[in-house]
């Protein structure tokens, strides 16, 4: 199936490693121009690199996601760079796991912000697209409780709200805004790696609760972001979809 991404354009915020880095890999695969911005230089030439090799256009920048000018600055930039915006994605997130001022703050300036700062600039790019398309990305910690009081989990949740509202709001200029809600996922580049190495029980424990017996790899996650952010699913809008392996025990209607 032609996902019809051949030469559009996508803006990739928080992309230069795990789930980012294979969506962004993906799209290039499937002809699409990226864009990508992340905190460490040399990982974001690694991925413009790699994108490249693909043989569409890239263009990458070290970027602190959390600062109010530099984020919106570089979606300018890079909208400029590739000539337009079709897709918008912000993958930045952070969680302390605690229930404190620090940990509701934490979540706010490294997950939030920067993607209702990253919308709201890259809505201008957009609105010129003829298939404009917001993918954000939320949790199955926002939809079951898991692992008690989480600020994480709250204000994943609040992105679901969000995203819903943007569909909304932006239908009838042709702009679709879907919500992914992912269980854990496991790239050699990202948080269970690390939580894998460092507490292999509490790992286990959680592989233990999904009925798959795995986690969701990176590739997985990046091709079904792919399908929903591509002309290919034009008429999906407003909608959150639940990626995990069977791992939540809610029945969805």
């Amino acid at each position: 199936m032609d996902l019809g991404l051949k030469g559009r354009k996508a803006i990739l915020i928080g992309a230069n490693a795990s789930v980012g880095r294979h969506t962004a890999e993906i799209l290039a695969q499937e002809g699409c121009n990226v864009a990508l911005c992340g905190r460490t230089e040399e990982k974001v030439d690694a991925v413009v690199a790699r994108v490249n090799a693909l043989g569409v256009n890239a263009f990458g920048k070290a970027v602190d996601a959390s600062d109010a000018k530099a984020l919106p600055a570089f979606i300018d930039e890079a909208a400029a760079a590739l000539g337009g915006c079709d897709i918008f994605i912000s993958f930045v997130s952070t969680n302390l796991g605690v229930d404190s001022d620090e940990g509701w703050m934490a979540v706010m300036n490294a997950d939030i912000l920067p993607l209702s700062r990253g919308v709201r600039a890259a809505l201008p790019h957009l609105q010129k697209s003829d298939a404009g398309s917001i993918v954000t990305l939320s949790s199955t910690g926002a939809v079951e409780e898991f692992m008690g009081p989480q600020p994480y989990n709250a204000l994943k949740a609040a992105v679901i709200n969000y995203s819903k509202s943007l569909a909304q709001k932006h239908a009838a200029e042709g702009i679709r805004v879907n919500c992914m809600i992912p269980g854990p996922i496991y790239t050699e580049d990202g948080p269970w790696a690390g939580i894998k190495a460092a507490a292999p029980e509490f790992y286990d424990s959680i592989l233990g609760q999904i009925p798959m017996g795995r986690m969701c790899s990176g590739e997985e996650i990046g091709k079904a972001i792919a399908f929903v952010a591509s002309p290919a699913c034009r008429f999906m809008t407003g909608a959150s979809l639940v990626i995990d392996g069977a791992l939540t025990k809610r029945v969805q209607f």
